[in-house]
């Protein structure tokens, strides 16, 4: 072998020195240098600081076997900038999928704002959104029942405007200093490490059962809410009451509230938990897809404007969290419309590195004195310096104002500009045309609160019952049945019975049907539970036909995906007429086969595959149908992954379409007959086939192969 001793006979060049062949992986000793100039050819690869790398395939090293050495400056620039490609992921929301958009005004608010984004109809603001998961991981699932973050970046004239918040109009807490309690609880138990992405365990409960500020947010986390189908298929809140001031320094009270145009839809319960199995990364591929085929999401913004004496009259305290202002008193005016078609050239300089801070805003906007968002404002700000290296975060293109702006901020780490001149405070006489203040500049409201300094909660947010009561009584029968499954089912998963007792306590105070049902799933009976005492006795409101989901936020089948099942023998005249029904309703149409290789139609005709049934389950798409010769399709039947096909899409309540050879596999799987199984036989049907896309067939709920 050769000599790797120092002085001995020098080791002769490498016999397999030769370029690095892509194709089959051999070779790679050398760089073949390659004229970026030159077109047709690939650019010279470099370092970071743009030295050209003569041989990028090994390291430095003393002799062929001997040693690396410290003095390898690529090896050390490369290793160390992989090392730190991951930046500490967010406490909560660290599961998350964004796009660029705009946002139109769509009405001149200048009347109660003077924000620039909404001072003139029809002016666009760039935006960047992101949507998340709360509890899990940035490498958990997209679909566990869980809160899911809202956020929205808009790049506005006078700088950017941070409005970030939920798909749930409420908080678990009211003051920001029960937050980490709150996040300690519902995520993994500290000592096991799981479960992850998970509120269906003891130590959330626990919590829970001890602060019933937390009950009417708990509704909305039971319900279908938390479980939406799509990011693009779910509304958003601003949560906290903010305040508006207008040009001449009036201000009133404002929540802010994002409307998903094409409605609002859930999964089921099981169909969540086999999304996760079947494409954990179901939301964000189907955000990426959409924007990519240019069926652009959208959503409406409104605002409940209100001022003092509203808020007074009100029977619950508006700087609360966990407390909504009902739509039936204070109606939503829509101001707005934000739309996403362009996603992410990189996924971490932009969806990871973005940083929001509901600290982020223009003039025409002030906070309110609600204890969670005067906590935040200091933790979002906090998060950002730890995650993103400091106080230059801004500095980074995802989060830089698209505005002018000049400061005297200087240095710091990640300082990535070259401030000039010798100046860098104000006032000053040394730098006349620098930076200074200006009257058009944000300016607090002044405040008038008077008060002992001390650690107190306000009397007026002592009620916690009375608008979970009313939450669950303004949903639909079957979303009442789903609230009541999902408690039952993470209360199901509570070891420590002290802790479901107390539970159950609180919700004798909510409702007594919701109590008989969690109790009877239980096998508890609900007559020996033990009501809580609660601080403030609930009251009775009245419903609002808005919280639910069901009575007032459905909408069409667009954006919908619906799936054929084709066989040898499909009719051409179907398949080409699905097609066309979905294309004019803006539904995404998939093809299936038993294999990629397509199906032969009825005219002789291939038709392509956009999957195999082995890879593509029912529980991705939002309605079915089985197309094909009835005794290719028997043939079929004998295969499970068919049947199932067809038994998860009944169990999931989708709509269910067939011709002659399909009945042949609706029967073989056992599914029963309602109004969502339909014959395409004629352009009628398939019209209902298609409109079915965007329903959950609810009436379904407790028949054979479906859940009760």
């Amino acid at each position: 072998m050769p000599s790797d001793v120092p002085g001995g006979a020098p080791t002769p060049a490498h016999p397999s020195r030769r370029p690095f062949d892509v194709a089959t992986g051999a070779g790679g000793e050398t760089h073949q240098h390659v004229d970026p100039r030159q077109p047709g050819q690939a650019r010279a690869l470099t370092s970071a600081q743009g030295l050209p790398v003569a041989d990028g395939q090994n390291s430095l090293r003393h002799g062929a076997r001997g040693p690396g050495l410290l003095e390898d400056l690529l090896l050390r620039e490369k290793i160390t900038h992989f090392d730190h490609e991951r930046i500490p992921e967010r406490v909560v929301h660290a599961r998350g999928s964004a796009a660029h958009g705009s946002f139109e005004c769509l009405q001149d608010c200048s009347d109660i704002t003077r924000a620039h984004f909404l001072g003139q109809k029809g002016r666009k603001t760039p935006v960047f959104a992101r949507f998340s998961t709360v509890a899990g991981g940035a490498g958990s699932v997209d679909t566990p029942r869980d809160v899911r973050g809202f956020a929205v970046k808009f790049y506005t004239e006078q700088g950017n405007f941070d409005l970030v918040g939920n798909n749930v109009p409420v908080f678990f807490v009211q003051d920001a200093i029960k937050f980490p309690d709150l996040i300690h609880a519902v995520k993994m138990e500290p000592d096991r490490g799981f479960p992850q992405a998970a509120s269906a365990h003891d130590t959330f409960w626990d919590f829970i059962s001890l602060m019933p500020e937390s009950l009417h947010m708990v509704m909305w986390a039971m319900s279908d809410r938390a479980l939406p189908r799509s990011l693009r298929m779910m509304d958003g809140f601003g949560v906290h009451t903010f305040k508006v001031v207008d040009a001449e320094g009036r201000w009133q009270f404002v929540k802010f509230h994002w409307r998903a145009d094409l409605g609002v839809q859930s999964t089921t319960w099981h169909e969540a938990v086999t999304l996760a199995g079947a494409d954990p990364d179901f939301h964000r591929r189907d955000l990426w897809e959409a924007i990519d085929r240019g069926d652009c999401p959208s959503w409406t913004l409104g605002l409940q404007v209100f001022d003092q004496a509203t808020a007074d009259d009100l029977p619950f305290d508006v700087l609360d969290p966990t407390k909504l202002v009902p739509e039936e008193r204070v109606p939503i005016r829509t101001v707005g419309r934000m739309v996403l078609d362009r996603n992410p050239d990189n996924f971490f300089a932009e969806t990871e590195q973005v940083a929001f801070c509901p600290s982020h805003l223009v003039p025409g906007f002030d906070f309110s004195n609600d204890p969670l968002l005067q906590g935040r404002l200091f933790s979002y700000l906090d998060t950002q310096l730890s995650r993103l290296g400091g106080p230059n975060f801004h500095q980074r293109l995802i989060n830089a104002p698209r505005c002018p702006f000049h400061h005297h901020q200087r240095d710091a780490q990640g300082q990535m500009q070259v401030p000039r001149g010798r100046v860098a405070y104000e006032p000053n006489t040394l730098d006349p045309t620098g930076p200074r203040e200006t009257p058009q500049g944000f300016a607090s409201l002044a405040a008038t609160d008077e008060g002992p300094k001390a650690r107190l909660r306000a009397e007026s947010f002592a009620d916690h019952h009375t608008q979970a009561r009313q939450f669950h009584r303004s949903l639909t029968p079957p979303e009442q049945r789903h609230l009541a499954a999902a408690i039952a089912f993470e209360l199901g998963q509570v070891r420590t019975p002290a802790v479901r007792q107390r539970v159950l306590g609180h919700l004798a105070l909510i409702d007594d049907a919701l109590l008989a049902e969690v109790c009877r799933r239980l096998g508890v009976e609900a007559g020996r539970v033990a009501p809580a005492t609660p601080v403030r006795a609930p009251r009775d409101a009245d419903p609002s036909p808005a919280l639910s989901q069901l009575a007032s936020r459905q909408a069409g089948p667009k954006g919908r995906d619906v799936a054929l099942l084709l066989v040898d023998g499909a009719s051409a005249a179907v398949v080409q007429a699905v097609a066309e029904t979905a294309a004019a309703e803006g539904v995404k149409l998939t093809r299936i086969a038993p294999t990629l290789a397509g199906v032969t139609a009825d005219d002789g005709i291939l038709l392509p595959a956009d999957h195999a049934l082995d890879s593509a389950p029912s529980v991705l798409f939002d309605a079915v149908a089985v197309l094909g010769a009835p005794a290719d399709v028997q043939a079929l039947a004998a295969r499970p992954a068919a049947t199932d096909w067809l038994r998860m899409a009944w169990r999931h309540l989708k709509t269910i379409g067939h011709d002659a050879g399909g009945a042949e596999l609706l029967q073989a799987a056992g599914i029963g007959q309602d109004d969502a199984v339909f014959a395409l036989d004629d352009a009628a049907a398939i019209r209902r086939f298609i409109a079915g896309a965007s329903l959950r067939r609810h009436e379904r709920e407790g028949l054979p192969g479906t859940d009760a």
